[in-house]
Formats: C-alpha cells, sequence, structure tokens
C-alpha cells in the first residue's frame, strides 16, 4: 500500500508518517517546509522519517498544481493523506493571502488530483476552529459551522469542497476536526510548548491571553495516531467528518499548574485580555469517532503532558 502525507514535516504530518513507518507501510511524503515556525524543527522531523528505507520525500508546495501533478502520475496512490496548510489562527490576521492560497487552493490541487488518479480514499484535516464560538457543548459534527476567523473559515472551505467532490465525483473522503493535538515534536507557536519555552528557560514572562479563562479540549497526539490508523483500515464511503477530541475540557490555567509541578519552575505570568481571533471554549463530543472506530481509552491528560515534558527536555537539552 503506498500513501501520501502532505505536511508531512509539520507536526501532525511527522507523527503520523513515523507511526506508520513503523508498521512498514511505504510513506511518501510532501513538505514545503516554509519559515512559520522554526525551520531546524521541521528538518530535524524529516532526518527521523529519512532513516526509514519505506519513505521518499518530495520539497514541494501543494499550490504547485504542476510539480504535484508529476508526483501523482509517477506515483500510484492508494491513499492521500492531507495535513498540508497554513497554520495559526492569530497568523491568519496578518498574513490572510497564505491562507487562501495555502488551505484552500492547494487543498483544491489535492482533490483535483485524486479525482483524476481514482485515488480510493482521502483523509484531510480540518479543525475544531470551523465552530467558531458555538455555546452547544458538547459540540457535535452536525451543528451549523460558526468560523470566527479565516483560518476556521478556510477548513470550513475545505468541507464544503470536499462534500462536492465526493458527491459530483464519488469520493470516498474523511474530514477530521482536530481539537488543540499536543505532544513530543509539537508546534513552538502552541500553547503548551510556548508555556514550556518560558518555563523551563526561565524566560520573564509569560503572556495568558483572556486572562486565563479559555478551555480547550486537548487530543493527545499518539490517541490521533491511533484514531487516524483506524480509519485507514475502515471502509468509508461518499463523506464522512469526524471530531477528533477526548471529550474533556480543562481550563488552560490548570494546564500551567500540571507543567509546573512536573518541571519544579514557576515563571512569572502576565495576564492580558482577550485576542479577536480566539475562540473562547472548545468542547468536542467524541461519540461518533468512539464508535465508529471502537476506540475508548483515550490517554490521560497528566500522562500526555508527562511525555511531552521529558521530550521537551530532550530535544532542547534543558
Amino acid at each position: 500500500m503506498k500513501i501520501l502525507v502532505t505536511g508531512v514535516c509539520g507536526f501532525i504530518g511527522f507523527n503520523f508518517a513515523n507511526f506508520l513507518l513503523k508498521k512498514n507501510y511505504k510513506i511518501y511524503g510532501i513538505d514545503n517546509i516554509n519559515n512559520y515556525y522554526s525551520i531546524k524543527l521541521k528538518n530535524d522531523r524529516l532526518k527521523i522519517l529519512k532513516k526509514n528505507k519505506n519513505f521518499t520525500f518530495f520539497k514541494i508546495d501543494i499550490v504547485d498544481q504542476k510539480k504535484l501533478k508529476n508526483i501523482f502520475i509517477k506515483v500510484k496512490f492508494d491513499i492521500v493523506i492531507n495535513f498540508a496548510a497554513q497554520a495559526g489562527v492569530r497568523y491568519s490576521i496578518k498574513e490572510p493571502r497564505k491562507y487562501i492560497e495555502n488551505n484552500i487552493n492547494g487543498f483544491f490541487n489535492i482533490l483535483d488530483l485524486c479525482r483524476i488518479k481514482n485515488i480510493k480514499k482521502i483523509i484531510y484535516a480540518s479543525s475544531s476552529s470551523v465552530y467558531g464560538d458555538n455555546v452547544n457543548y458538547p459540540l457535535k459534527e452536525n451543528q451549523i459551522l460558526k468560523p470566527k476567523n479565516l483560518y476556521a473559515s478556510t477548513k470550513a472551505n475545505n468541507e464544503e469542497t470536499a462534500e462536492i467532490f465526493s458527491r459530483f465525483y464519488g469520493l470516498n473522503i474523511i474530514g477530521l476536526r482536530f481539537f488543540t493535538v499536543y505532544g513530543e515534536w509539537g508546534r513552538p507557536d502552541m500553547f503548551m510548548m510556548k508555556y514550556l519555552g518560558t518555563n523551563l528557560n526561565k524566560k520573564k514572562k509569560f503572556y495568558l491571553y483572556n486572562y486565563g479563562n479559555h478551555f480547550r479540549d486537548f487530543t493527545y497526539i499518539k490517541d490521533v495516531n491511533s484514531i487516524i490508523f483506524k480509519l485507514i483500515k475502515k471502509k468509508i464511503k461518499k463523506h464522512q467528518i469526524f471530531n477528533i477530541c477526548s471529550n474533556k475540557p480543562i481550563k488552560i490555567t490548570s494546564i500551567i499548574k500540571i507543567i509546573n509541578k512536573l518541571t519544579k519552575v514557576k515563571c512569572k505570568i502576565f495576564k492580558t485580555s482577550l485576542q479577536k481571533a480566539d475562540i473562547l471554549k472548545t468542547h468536542g463530543d467524541n461519540i461518533k469517532i468512539r464508535k465508529y472506530v471502537n476506540y475508548h481509552k483515550f490517554y490521560d491528560i497528566k500522562n500526555g503532558i508527562f511525555n511531552l515534558v521529558n521530550w521537551y527536555r530532550s530535544y532542547y537539552k534543558i
């Protein structure tokens, strides 16, 4: 089986590709290795993947339709998994064009080539941000979407485009609404990684938005890997969307207390007002995915953070 993973040098893309390689799957990876965050971190992830003989890498951008087409001509993929996108809610305010080009145009290129090459199964990353500030918790897959920022809007557009491609061209597509994924090899711009960077490096201040009153449905990367793997083996028809979440929202300040206890360090926190692109709370209903793939035992948040802290110390040599 030949599987294409786009965004393979990103947080989720790398972790899942590495997970599949350990199970002896043939993986082809695509990434443009942009500078949104540390290129060194992305290259270090790539070095690990390249150690496996079953991994082939192409450094291209999914926006480049011509180069992307050449890869689809060269290799007959059984499954395409699209994790390539411009990430970051707050960054979408600063650089809106990048989100249209990568998340909408790039995603269209992927779907259109899957249509042309009649790919059997497609999986793509959506986001819990498509729900916006919805108050009907826990959030279910059939609720009305209320994207609050451009990043969320592009993800909602992906879902609509996938639905149309499935309906008109008979593609079998799975959309994954990720809820705040965390864990080893995480993105430096995300909350836990940013706090660990301040905490362990003993920097002076950590800026805590909304005065610490955010709630997030944190989802551990190893749960994500296991669930997507089960979806790969499961037969799917048409277009299905799943929440990928723990269904256990926790206040941001509680996460800080767990990290402080594990690191035995307490940095200074500067509390500030809500950032206008931020969502106040995420809390997803995971009944659909649990039933669909028979997955019930999620990692305890304390165990997940323990593993993250140990990885962080090791990687950054702290």
